[in-house]
């Protein structure tokens, strides 16, 4: 998608008769809309041990039902980008809205898992036409130093809201029902819909080139899907072979799913070579400041994400923490991360925002890092908190930062398809997080229950029953186990093997943000970036 300049966007603000005073109205409309869409990836993993009880969903339905999600909000945002650019912004975030809304009272009212996911497919489809309207509405409303407040504003947004979303779902599912943590989407949504219908102008590009790349959206809608399905599904078809010998459809479908992105990226390069409409213009991988971030804001997602969702099974699974426990202690990362959000700006002006960068994916490194040393059947929920604190403060200056240090180098006419394509790897490293790390955690869980099942003195066979359903809940059945006096042995060896697969899963999380950390070495020392003229581009930034 492109999107226009700063004087583009004042044009189109004033040609469709907003008032100027309304454009931070406008802003805390597309921010409440964001927030929306964000904290719906994260407010039903708390949820999740009591959904998966009550639903009766299996661990491989459990991270289709988060993994879903963030899957149809990558593979369609580029188009749904471009939808916006040519039809408009407003009419994109509006319809969005009612497709996000009306799959929400869906997802509240399921009775079974097939329909959850489902409806969370919806509502990945409907958070795909919101999220790059309004980030392509604050670009074209806000210009000079007003822009950098607005995005400081949207990016910290995100950062908190993926936090927040476990404490409002904690308290939801404790005191009322799970079901809100979808239907509370509905008044908020309404009140978003008011909003913009009263502040946020109509923007389009009045010079983008007319025309979708349909057979681009489908390859890679299809390669992802496929992709993400091997991942997830490794656990129950075997990544070989299955339990009859035969060959396993997994390492079939990644492969298909790798053949479907690789012939996609040969046929974006040949359209756009012959001048045709693309879905994305692979041409800025070529900015080395571009290629580098992006890489960086995958793996970020991937670690964040794989975190939000593994964290709450082991903190209500194996720990005890009812889950409005879970949503406290989860409070503190988005306490940390809005508690530095607002020093930010500062230190960007004094350091840069490449080693602002650096610095945040450092924190979230130590403090994961930290977490899954530390991590015991009886660790202190104080210990957990602060080392979530920790975390919460380096997302807090990586993803607000992020954005600017991607963006850095891009031409002006080229920032809204490079908007929309770093929108898009964040939520690919959203879905492949919960697929690897869930994936992950569920593959260790079952090693470490028969391991530790042993050692308590299990009989042999009585233990892969228990196994199988300690695995295929996703440790939901340990509170059940321990409170039978027949299989308390039981349930406490699974419990510990629940902290030991969560020690793997946590450390490899910190070893993906080290990744990220290591891709932005690579970034160029350019004039944004570098250190030593840092004050001056702060206050260039801000002229």
């Amino acid at each position: 998608m492109t999107v226009e300049d700063s004087s583009a966007g004042a044009a189109s603000s004033a040609d469709a008769g907003q008032p100027g005073r309304r454009r931070w109205w406008a802003l805390g409309a597309v921010a409440l809309a964001v927030s929306l869409i964000i904290m719906d990836a994260t407010i039903v993993n708390v949820a999740l041990p009591e959904i998966i009880r009550e639903v009766g969903l299996s661990s491989t339905q459990a991270e289709w039902m988060n993994a879903v999600y963030s899957l149809m909000f990558a593979a369609l945002l580029l188009t749904a980008g471009r939808i916006g650019d040519l039809w408009g912004r407003r009419r994109l975030l509006l319809i969005g809205m009612v497709v996000f809304i009306a799959a929400s009272v869906v997802a509240g009212s399921v009775a079974d898992g097939g329909a959850l996911i489902a409806a969370r497919t919806v509502q990945g489809i409907g958070a795909a036409l919101i999220m790059p309207a309004t980030l392509s509405t604050v670009n074209a409303v806000f210009g000079g130093r007003e822009r950098a407040i607005a995005f400081a504003v949207w990016g910290s947004t995100i950062g908190g809201m993926a936090a927040v979303g476990p404490l409002v779902g904690g308290w939801l599912t404790t005191d009322v029902s799970w079901r809100w943590a979808f239907w509370l989407n509905v008044p908020v949504g309404l009140a978003v819909l008011a909003l913009v219908i009263w502040a946020v102008p109509e923007t389009r590009d009045e010079t983008a080139k007319g025309g979708l790349d349909i057979r681009g959206a489908v390859m890679s809608s299809l390669g992802m899907a496929a992709i993400v399905f091997g991942l997830i599904e490794g656990g129950r078809y075997g990544w070989w072979l299955q339990e009859d010998g035969s060959l396993s459809p997994v390492p079939v479908v990644i492969a298909l799913g790798l053949v479907l992105m690789v012939v996609f990226v040969r046929d974006q390069l040949v359209r756009r070579r012959r001048g045709g409409v693309v879905l994305v213009d692979l041409a800025l991988f070529g900015l080395r400041s571009f290629r580098y971030g992006s890489i960086a804001a995958l793996v970020v997602a991937l670690g964040e994400f794989g975190l939000l969702f593994t964290l709450p099974l082991l903190l209500q699974n194996a720990l005890g923490y009812t889950p409005l426990g879970t949503g406290w202690l989860v409070l503190f990362l988005a306490i940390g991360t809005f508690l530095v959000s607002g020093a930010t700006p500062q230190l960007t002006r004094r350091i840069g925002a490449r080693a602002v960068v650096r610095t945040g994916l450092a924190l979230e490194a130590l403090a994961v890092g930290a977490l899954a040393v530390t991590l015991s059947i009886d660790v202190s929920g104080v210990l957990i908190a602060v080392w979530l604190f920790v975390y919460g403060a380096g997302v807090g200056m990586a993803t607000a930062q992020l954005t600017s240090v991607i963006l850095a180098d891009v031409p002006v006419a080229e920032s809204g398809q490079a908007s929309g394509l770093q929108s898009t790897v964040r939520q690919l490293g959203s879905s492949l997080g919960v697929a690897i790390l869930g994936t992950l955690l569920m593959v260790s869980l079952g090693q470490a229950t028969e391991t530790r099942l042993a050692e308590a003195g299990v009989p042999a066979d009585a233990a892969p029953a228990i196994v199988d359903t300690v695995r295929h809940s996703a440790g939901a059945a340990i509170p059940e186990l321990q409170a039978d006096p027949a299989t308390t042995v039981a349930g406490d060896a699974a419990a510990q093997a629940m902290v030991d697969a969560s020690k793997v899963t946590t450390g490899v999380a910190a070893g993906v943000i080290l990744l990220g950390l290591a891709a932005t070495l690579a970034l160029p020392r350019t004039r944004e970036h570098d250190e030593s003229d840092a004050v001056e581009d702060g206050a260039s930034a801000a002229a």
